[in-house]
């Protein structure tokens, strides 16, 4: 069965994974993009998920050409790396923004038309730093923690709806972390991994894909963390 999923901010690394990933079960995708190019191949749709008018134009498009969305993904997500004493609470609130609040309005928009179809899937993307904790992200880390707590309230209140709500804890990956670091930053992340190296987009993008499946219907309000092993005991 074809279903209408919507992957918000997925124009590169694990949202434009999750996108190709679901495509190739032959799903119909909607990514959303803003300050980024749009992915190629895709139904692209521009939108800026700060804005609630904007999101709900967002919606109407896709359901236009897909159908109502069944599947939502958000992926809006950044970091400002500081330690509490450098950190300005712009800099937090920032961070926390896009993180949380934007996941809340998408979040929003989909259930209420999840619940006239009386089914749906909502998968946020987390990250395994809420279940250990680093230096410097305290920023990011708290939107994560906060927004599986979100998730887990979302369960709740949408499962006799026939939605499920499911947090996804990712570990750093090759795509959002090459860019930024050196080889012996890269390695002594990987060192810290059971596994001994990164995720790719890919291996993300395919534990997204079975939390929003049909074998996976009886699953809500629960944590997946895919991080190679480093999560285990958490």
């Amino acid at each position: 069965m074809r279903r209408s999923v919507l992957i918000a901010s997925a124009s590169r690394g694990i949202a434009l994974a999750n996108a190709k990933v679901y495509q190739a079960t032959g799903d119909r995708i909607a990514p959303t993009y803003h300050t980024m190019s749009a992915p190629d191949g895709f139904l692209s749709v521009p939108s800026d998920i700060t804005q609630p008018a904007d999101i709900g134009t967002t919606f109407a498009t896709i359901a236009e050409q897909h159908g109502p969305v069944e599947v939502l993904v958000p992926n809006a997500g950044s970091t400002r790396d500081k330690l509490l004493l450098t950190m300005s609470e712009d800099d937090f609130t920032s961070v926390l923004d896009t993180n949380l609040t934007n996941a809340y309005r998408v979040a929003k928009l989909a259930a209420r038309r999840m619940i006239r179809l009386r089914e749906g899937r909502i998968l946020f993307i987390s990250s395994t730093s809420t279940l250990y904790g680093q230096v410097g992200p305290s920023g990011y880390t708290a939107s994560k923690t906060r927004l599986i707590g979100f998730a887990r309230f979302l369960a709740h209140e949408l499962a006799p709806l026939g939605i499920t709500v499911n947090p996804l804890s990712r570990s750093p990956t090759i795509a959002a972390i090459l860019n930024a670091l050196g080889a012996e930053e890269i390695e002594g992340l990987a060192a810290q991994v059971p596994l001994g190296q990164p995720a790719r987009p890919d291996e993300i993008a395919r534990a997204a894909l079975f939390l929003t499946s049909s074998e996976a219907a009886y699953l809500t309000g629960q944590i997946l963390a895919v991080g190679g092993g480093a999560p285990m005991g958490h």
